[in-house]
């Protein structure tokens, strides 16, 4: 069982394999001591068990039913109690409001065939999932909370960034890596006049 920052971590042939995308957004969590935080796309559960070492409570959502299983089962190994994980498609079954929610987006354009695309496939023009979540997200966050967006170069930063502003978000790029033919870039995004 491969072991990351510390976590055993219990793979799955039809769940994300955590990658430079997961470590990226490892390595850069915005997540502080007591603070209440949501991860989408919660796939192994990794990056909610990394955050649920400093924050109060940690609620990971997947779309795919099988991720949140394993990540139920990688919060026991780990004997980690202050997180949760449920099947939910984005916030379709989320409520209440967070200082932190991370999203490791979708990107390739398509439609998902299978279980493991629904972590790859972002829509027809790889944006969809992504815009519904930068579409929903206000509601969810807390007024000096930040949301950490994970896309790759290949679905347009610059856009991710404008339809922030259009909700009301101020992002920036805090971190980058460089994969094959993309730049994997982390968006930190906060209410315009809360902080960042």
């Amino acid at each position: 069982m491969p072991t990351y920052y510390g976590l055993k971590i219990r793979l799955h042939p039809d769940v994300y394999e955590p990658a430079e995308d997961t470590f990226l957004l490892a390595e850069n969590l915005a997540v502080k001591e007591g603070d209440i935080a949501l991860d989408v796309g919660a796939g192994t559960g990794l990056i909610a068990l990394l955050m649920a070492r400093k924050a109060r409570y940690v609620l990971g959502v997947d779309i795919n039913p099988i991720a949140v299983e394993l990540a139920r089962e990688n919060a026991r190994i780990n004997n980690i109690k202050n997180v949760e994980f449920r099947v939910s498609d984005l916030f379709e079954n989320v409520s209440g409001k967070f200082d932190v929610i991370t999203f490791n987006a979708p990107y390739l354009p398509g439609e998902p065939e299978e279980l493991i695309d629904l972590a790859l496939v972002g829509g027809e023009g790889g944006r969809e999932v992504l815009d519904r979540f930068i579409q929903e997200v206000p509601r969810y966050l807390k007024p000096r909370g930040t949301v950490q967006i994970v896309q790759s170069s290949i679905t347009g930063v610059e856009e991710t960034l404008r339809k922030l502003r259009e909700v009301g978000l101020k992002g920036k790029v805090v971190a980058k890596v460089h994969v094959f033919f993309e730049d994997i870039v982390l968006i930190n995004a906060a209410m315009r006049g809360g902080g960042a």
